[in-house]
Protein backbone atom coordinates (compact mmCIF):
# COMPACT_ATOMS: atom_id res chain seq x y z
CA UNK A 1 0.00 0.00 0.00
CA UNK A 2 1.31 3.27 -0.70
CA UNK A 3 2.71 5.60 2.15
CA UNK A 4 1.33 9.40 1.03
CA UNK A 5 4.28 11.99 2.75
CA UNK A 6 1.46 14.70 1.37
CA UNK A 7 -2.43 15.08 0.62
CA UNK A 8 -5.19 17.84 -0.19
CA UNK A 9 -8.45 17.40 -0.22
CA UNK A 10 -10.66 19.47 -1.22
CA UNK A 11 -8.54 22.17 -1.14
CA UNK A 12 -9.42 25.72 -1.86
CA UNK A 13 -6.35 28.68 -1.49
CA UNK A 14 -5.62 32.21 -2.09
CA UNK A 15 -5.86 35.43 -0.33
CA UNK A 16 -9.61 36.33 -0.78
CA UNK A 17 -11.47 34.28 -3.32
CA UNK A 18 -10.32 30.80 -4.30
CA UNK A 19 -7.95 30.53 -7.10
CA UNK A 20 -9.31 26.95 -8.39
CA UNK A 21 -11.86 24.98 -7.78
CA UNK A 22 -11.29 22.58 -4.70
CA UNK A 23 -7.84 20.50 -5.32
CA UNK A 24 -7.20 16.69 -4.66
CA UNK A 25 -3.87 15.00 -5.11
CA UNK A 26 -1.21 13.60 -3.37
CA UNK A 27 2.39 13.37 -2.74
CA UNK A 28 3.44 9.67 -2.10
CA UNK A 29 6.74 8.61 -0.14
CA UNK A 30 9.76 8.65 -2.77
CA UNK A 31 7.28 10.35 -4.97
CA UNK A 32 8.07 13.19 -7.35
CA UNK A 33 5.44 15.79 -8.08
CA UNK A 34 5.62 19.11 -10.13
CA UNK A 35 3.40 21.86 -10.45
CA UNK A 36 3.13 23.69 -13.35
CA UNK A 37 1.04 26.88 -14.93
CA UNK A 38 1.05 29.76 -16.49
CA UNK A 39 2.56 33.37 -14.44
CA UNK A 40 0.58 34.55 -11.94
CA UNK A 41 -1.39 30.93 -11.80
CA UNK A 42 -0.72 30.67 -7.98
CA UNK A 43 1.64 28.54 -7.68
CA UNK A 44 3.49 29.72 -4.88
CA UNK A 45 0.30 30.76 -2.97
CA UNK A 46 -0.27 27.06 -3.65
CA UNK A 47 3.17 26.13 -2.09
CA UNK A 48 2.37 28.50 0.96
CA UNK A 49 -0.75 26.98 1.66
CA UNK A 50 0.51 22.81 1.76
CA UNK A 51 3.64 24.07 4.26
CA UNK A 52 1.52 26.23 6.21
CA UNK A 53 2.44 29.68 5.53
CA UNK A 54 -1.23 30.64 4.38
CA UNK A 55 -4.05 29.60 5.52
CA UNK A 56 -6.83 27.54 3.23
CA UNK A 57 -9.63 29.04 2.57
CA UNK A 58 -11.75 25.35 2.08
CA UNK A 59 -10.86 21.75 2.29
CA UNK A 60 -7.86 20.53 4.02
CA UNK A 61 -4.30 19.36 3.83
CA UNK A 62 -2.61 16.44 5.15
CA UNK A 63 1.15 16.55 6.28
CA UNK A 64 2.55 12.79 7.73
CA UNK A 65 6.09 13.88 7.39
CA UNK A 66 8.94 16.31 8.04
CA UNK A 67 8.63 19.14 5.61
CA UNK A 68 11.96 21.17 4.33
CA UNK A 69 10.49 23.61 2.26
CA UNK A 70 12.87 26.19 -0.01
CA UNK A 71 11.28 29.37 -1.07
CA UNK A 72 11.70 30.96 -4.81
CA UNK A 73 13.67 33.92 -3.19
CA UNK A 74 15.75 34.58 -0.03
CA UNK A 75 16.88 38.43 1.33
CA UNK A 76 20.17 38.37 2.56
CA UNK A 77 19.31 41.34 4.72
CA UNK A 78 21.72 39.79 7.63
CA UNK A 79 25.64 38.30 6.64
CA UNK A 80 24.85 35.13 8.10
CA UNK A 81 27.68 32.68 7.02
CA UNK A 82 26.84 29.79 4.68
CA UNK A 83 27.51 27.65 7.31
CA UNK A 84 25.34 29.17 9.87
CA UNK A 85 22.60 29.27 7.59
CA UNK A 86 22.47 25.60 6.58
CA UNK A 87 22.95 24.58 9.97
CA UNK A 88 19.73 26.70 10.82
CA UNK A 89 17.95 23.37 9.45
CA UNK A 90 18.54 21.74 11.90
CA UNK A 91 17.02 24.10 14.32
CA UNK A 92 13.96 21.59 14.92
CA UNK A 93 16.10 18.49 15.75
CA UNK A 94 18.83 21.01 18.27
CA UNK A 95 15.74 21.94 20.60
CA UNK A 96 15.28 25.40 22.24
CA UNK A 97 18.59 26.97 24.47
CA UNK A 98 21.05 24.11 23.26
CA UNK A 99 23.70 24.13 20.93
CA UNK A 100 24.26 22.54 17.90
CA UNK A 101 25.63 19.10 18.17
CA UNK A 102 28.59 17.07 15.94
CA UNK A 103 26.11 15.43 14.22
CA UNK A 104 24.61 18.59 13.38
CA UNK A 105 27.58 20.13 11.94
CA UNK A 106 28.46 16.67 10.08
CA UNK A 107 24.68 16.85 8.53
CA UNK A 108 25.12 20.46 7.36
CA UNK A 109 28.31 19.73 5.82
CA UNK A 110 27.13 16.77 3.79
CA UNK A 111 23.87 18.70 2.93
CA UNK A 112 27.01 21.46 1.42
CA UNK A 113 28.92 18.87 -0.04
CA UNK A 114 25.66 17.19 -1.91
CA UNK A 115 25.11 20.65 -3.65
CA UNK A 116 28.78 21.28 -4.53
CA UNK A 117 28.79 24.42 -2.42
CA UNK A 118 31.24 22.91 0.61
CA UNK A 119 33.60 25.72 -0.24
CA UNK A 120 30.93 28.40 0.21
CA UNK A 121 30.86 27.34 3.71
CA UNK A 122 32.61 30.33 5.26
CA UNK A 123 31.58 32.97 2.83
CA UNK A 124 28.30 35.62 3.74
CA UNK A 125 25.79 35.05 1.88
CA UNK A 126 25.28 38.50 0.99
CA UNK A 127 28.19 37.97 -1.10
CA UNK A 128 27.10 34.89 -3.17
CA UNK A 129 24.91 35.20 -6.71
CA UNK A 130 21.32 34.66 -6.52
CA UNK A 131 21.95 31.01 -8.21
CA UNK A 132 24.19 30.30 -4.73
CA UNK A 133 21.82 31.29 -2.70
CA UNK A 134 18.90 29.10 -4.50
CA UNK A 135 21.94 26.29 -3.63
CA UNK A 136 22.48 27.02 -0.05
CA UNK A 137 18.29 27.07 0.77
CA UNK A 138 18.45 23.87 -1.03
CA UNK A 139 21.46 22.44 1.24
CA UNK A 140 19.03 24.34 3.97
CA UNK A 141 16.05 22.29 3.46
CA UNK A 142 18.31 19.17 3.10
CA UNK A 143 19.74 19.79 6.49
CA UNK A 144 16.12 18.97 7.72
CA UNK A 145 16.81 15.14 7.17
CA UNK A 146 12.78 15.76 6.38
CA UNK A 147 11.01 12.79 4.45
CA UNK A 148 9.68 15.60 2.08
CA UNK A 149 11.27 18.50 0.31
CA UNK A 150 8.69 21.52 -1.29
CA UNK A 151 10.77 23.57 -3.67
CA UNK A 152 9.81 26.54 -5.57
CA UNK A 153 11.17 27.05 -8.97
CA UNK A 154 14.19 25.25 -7.35
CA UNK A 155 15.94 26.00 -10.76
CA UNK A 156 14.77 29.49 -12.03
CA UNK A 157 18.23 31.34 -10.98
CA UNK A 158 20.71 28.48 -11.90
CA UNK A 159 22.33 28.00 -14.80
CA UNK A 160 22.53 25.03 -17.37
CA UNK A 161 25.43 23.30 -15.06
CA UNK A 162 23.45 23.96 -12.07
CA UNK A 163 19.71 23.08 -13.03
CA UNK A 164 21.19 19.75 -13.73
CA UNK A 165 22.96 19.28 -10.67
CA UNK A 166 20.20 19.79 -8.94
CA UNK A 167 17.43 17.96 -11.02
CA UNK A 168 19.92 14.96 -10.66
CA UNK A 169 20.03 15.56 -6.50
CA UNK A 170 16.43 15.32 -6.53
CA UNK A 171 15.74 12.51 -8.28
CA UNK A 172 18.45 10.86 -6.38
CA UNK A 173 16.48 11.98 -3.19
CA UNK A 174 13.47 10.01 -4.67
CA UNK A 175 14.98 6.99 -5.99
CA UNK A 176 17.46 6.16 -3.30
CA UNK A 177 16.35 7.55 -0.23
CA UNK A 178 12.41 8.03 -0.75
CA UNK A 179 12.31 11.54 0.02
CA UNK A 180 9.23 12.58 -1.58
CA UNK A 181 9.82 15.67 -3.22
CA UNK A 182 7.25 18.64 -4.51
CA UNK A 183 8.46 21.36 -7.05
CA UNK A 184 7.26 23.85 -9.12
CA UNK A 185 8.42 24.69 -12.36
CA UNK A 186 7.69 26.98 -15.87
CA UNK A 187 9.62 24.30 -18.08
CA UNK A 188 7.66 21.08 -19.09
CA UNK A 189 10.49 19.32 -19.63
CA UNK A 190 11.73 19.34 -16.19
CA UNK A 191 8.59 18.11 -15.31
CA UNK A 192 8.60 15.07 -18.15
CA UNK A 193 12.26 14.11 -16.93
CA UNK A 194 12.00 14.53 -13.54
CA UNK A 195 7.81 14.36 -11.64
CA UNK A 196 6.08 10.83 -11.71
CA UNK A 197 2.58 12.84 -11.46
CA UNK A 198 1.95 16.12 -12.34
CA UNK A 199 -0.19 19.43 -11.25
CA UNK A 200 -1.31 21.35 -14.11
CA UNK A 201 -3.10 24.65 -13.31
CA UNK A 202 -5.62 26.21 -16.17
CA UNK A 203 -7.20 29.20 -17.06
CA UNK A 204 -10.90 28.95 -15.83
CA UNK A 205 -10.14 27.99 -12.66
CA UNK A 206 -9.01 24.56 -13.89
CA UNK A 207 -6.76 21.88 -13.11
CA UNK A 208 -5.82 18.70 -13.93
CA UNK A 209 -3.47 15.95 -11.93
CA UNK A 210 -2.23 12.53 -13.25
CA UNK A 211 0.76 11.38 -14.61
CA UNK A 212 2.99 13.34 -16.24
CA UNK A 213 3.18 11.85 -20.12
CA UNK A 214 -0.67 12.10 -19.74
CA UNK A 215 -0.95 15.38 -18.08
CA UNK A 216 1.49 17.27 -20.34
CA UNK A 217 -0.51 16.54 -23.16
CA UNK A 218 0.22 18.92 -26.26
CA UNK A 219 -3.56 19.79 -25.75
CA UNK A 220 -3.35 20.47 -22.27
CA UNK A 221 0.18 22.53 -22.45
CA UNK A 222 -1.78 24.66 -24.97
CA UNK A 223 -4.40 25.21 -22.70
CA UNK A 224 -2.34 26.28 -19.93
CA UNK A 225 0.24 28.31 -21.76
CA UNK A 226 -1.64 29.23 -24.97
CA UNK A 227 1.63 28.31 -26.73
CA UNK A 228 1.43 25.44 -29.36
CA UNK A 229 4.08 22.48 -28.79
CA UNK A 230 5.13 19.14 -30.47
CA UNK A 231 6.07 16.77 -27.86
CA UNK A 232 8.91 14.92 -29.51
CA UNK A 233 11.55 12.15 -28.09
CA UNK A 234 15.35 12.34 -28.68
CA UNK A 235 17.57 9.62 -27.99
CA UNK A 236 21.31 9.78 -26.45
CA UNK A 237 23.79 6.92 -25.01
CA UNK A 238 20.25 4.49 -25.94
CA UNK A 239 17.98 6.50 -23.66
CA UNK A 240 15.26 8.39 -24.74
CA UNK A 241 14.21 12.27 -23.84
CA UNK A 242 11.34 13.65 -23.96
CA UNK A 243 11.51 17.08 -25.22
CA UNK A 244 8.88 19.82 -25.63
CA UNK A 245 9.17 22.49 -28.32
CA UNK A 246 7.44 25.48 -28.98
CA UNK A 247 5.78 26.28 -32.17
CA UNK A 248 6.34 29.39 -33.14
CA UNK A 249 8.25 31.58 -35.82
CA UNK A 250 11.10 33.89 -34.57
CA UNK A 251 10.76 36.07 -38.11
CA UNK A 252 7.02 35.75 -38.56
CA UNK A 253 5.20 39.21 -36.64
CA UNK A 254 2.04 37.62 -34.55
CA UNK A 255 -1.34 38.01 -37.17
Amino acid sequence: MTHDTLRARRLEYGYRQPLFRPLNFSCAKGEICAVLGANGRGKSSLLHTLVGMLPALGGEVSRDAGIGFVPQEVSATFSYRVFDLVLMGRAANVGLLRMPSAQDEAITRQSLDALGIGALANRSVQSLSGGQRQLVLIARALATRGEMLILDEPTAALDLYNQQAVMRLIATLAREQGISILFTTHDPVHASLLADNTLLLLPQREWLYGPTARVLSEENLLRAYGVAVKRVEVEHQGRHYPLLVPLFDAHQPEA
